[in-house]
């Protein structure tokens, strides 16, 4: 989740949404105080790293590696603020006595894993781009992101947050913001920054279950369960099946997702609740994943993948992306399929203009070893539609 708190087409990356942030700074009980320094520290620092990763750009190409090779570099920053730090785990490298970087090195690997396996994607770039995190960043910080180069992870506090590597969806979720980056390009504000959210939070959770071997009626439907230490009155950051559920707590606040548009939040705080509104297609997701049945990555995460890599576009609303699901999902599925997602969007209050036919494209079909065809940005703007915040 970003951090960003101005409109921008790549903003800074972190999976701890501001307002909970903002509800830790503001703690008057002065047995919390150290909490609500360590909150706004990292809210301020977030801040900072948004204004250098808009300083940083569309990340450079880099040279293309054989198809399935990982390169994964695991670096420890020494609690300080300079990234990377000193190197302590490339690829190949057996595990060592610390936890945050078994656990970075993992989940990166997962979470390659799982598009190039499900997908023939090779890596965030789709050309093999090497895979850098560094742990123990900066101190009691709380939070983890995607600075548009490589993922960082703080420790958490120790009392309201663990460390920031023990969730699989969490790293899953952050190194997703790269590949929309180099796809879809999705602005983030409004719906397309909660379309942006919401990506990270499907492709976050299928890492996840794929790496548990979890079918979508098997699967919890959280996000960054585990993250919070025991005592807190939360199951995790959201909840895709039941937004607005995740945690209510009064040291982090209550969960305000929506899950259906009558509820949509019309705010200019948060690039007017990017946030917040994901809500609403995670649980079009989550209702879509669940009536195709199986493995979600199979064919949810399939018609979801299609579409952010060929269809939608920077300024793609929600009603685009249940348009085009729909259709992908036809295409690829058949007809029962596509209704069974046009009936989850539905679901949501989202109801499409009419049914259509999808595009083909040219996806290697659980054939990674196929490369993947590079799909054509200038033309994927074009089809973003910018249209008010309704169904």
């Amino acid at each position: 989740m970003s951090c960003s708190l101005s409109r921008t087409r790549h903003p800074m990356s972190c999976i701890v949404p501001p307002h909970i942030l903002a509800h830790m700074a503001r703690l008057p009980d002065a047995r919390l105080r150290r909490l609500a320094e360590a909150a706004l520290r990292t809210l301020v620092v977030s801040e900072r790293l948004r204004g250098e990763r808009n300083a940083l750009g569309v990340i450079a190409p880099t040279a293309a590696t054989p198809a399935g090779a990982r390169r994964r570099t695991v670096y420890d920053a020494g609690h300080l603020g300079s990234l990377p730090g000193e190197l302590v785990r490339a690829e190949g490298d057996p595990p060592g006595k610390d936890a945050a970087v078994n656990e970075a090195y993992d989940g990166l690997g997962a979470t390659y894993d799982l598009f190039f396996e499900a997908y023939g994607r090779r890596s965030i770039d789709g050309r093999g781009m090497g895979l850098d995190a560094s742990v123990h960043y900066r101190r009691s910080f709380n939070n983890a992101f995607w600075n548009g180069r490589q993922m960082v992870f703080g420790d958490g506090d120790g009392v309201i947050f663990e460390r920031f590597t023990k969730c699989l969806d969490v790293i899953g979720h952050e190194l997703t913001h790269g590949i929309t980056q180099y796809e879809a390009g999705l602005e983030y504000h409004d719906q397309p920054g909660a379309l942006n959210e919401h990506v990270s939070d499907v492709f976050g959770s299928l890492v996840k279950q794929k790496a548990l071997g979890q079918t979508a009626d098997q699967a919890d439907w959280l996000v960054g369960a585990g993250l919070f230490k025991p005592g807190v009155k939360a199951r995790g950051l959201r909840s895709m099946k039941e937004p607005g559920t995740a945690y209510d707590d009064p040291r982090i606040g209550r969960d305000p997702q929506p899950g259906h548009m009558r509820d949509y939040v019309a705010t200019e705080d948060d690039n007017g609740g990017v946030h917040i509104n994901s809500g609403i297609p995670n649980r079009a997701f989550c209702l879509a994943a669940i009536g195709l049945g199986g493995p979600a990555w199979v064919k949810a995460g399939r018609v979801w993948y299609l579409a952010l890599t060929d269809l939608l576009g920077e300024r793609s609303q929600f009603a685009d992306a249940a348009e085009v699901t729909s259709a992908v999902a036809g295409r690829e599925f058949g007809s029962v399929a596509g209704g069974i997602v046009r009936d989850a969007w539905k679901a949501v209050g989202i109801r499409l203009r009419s049914p259509r036919p999808a595009p083909r494209k040219d996806l290697p079909d659980a054939h990674p070893s196929r490369p993947e065809r590079r799909p054509r940005r200038a033309a994927k703007r074009a089809r973003g539609r910018n249209r008010p915040p309704a169904a």
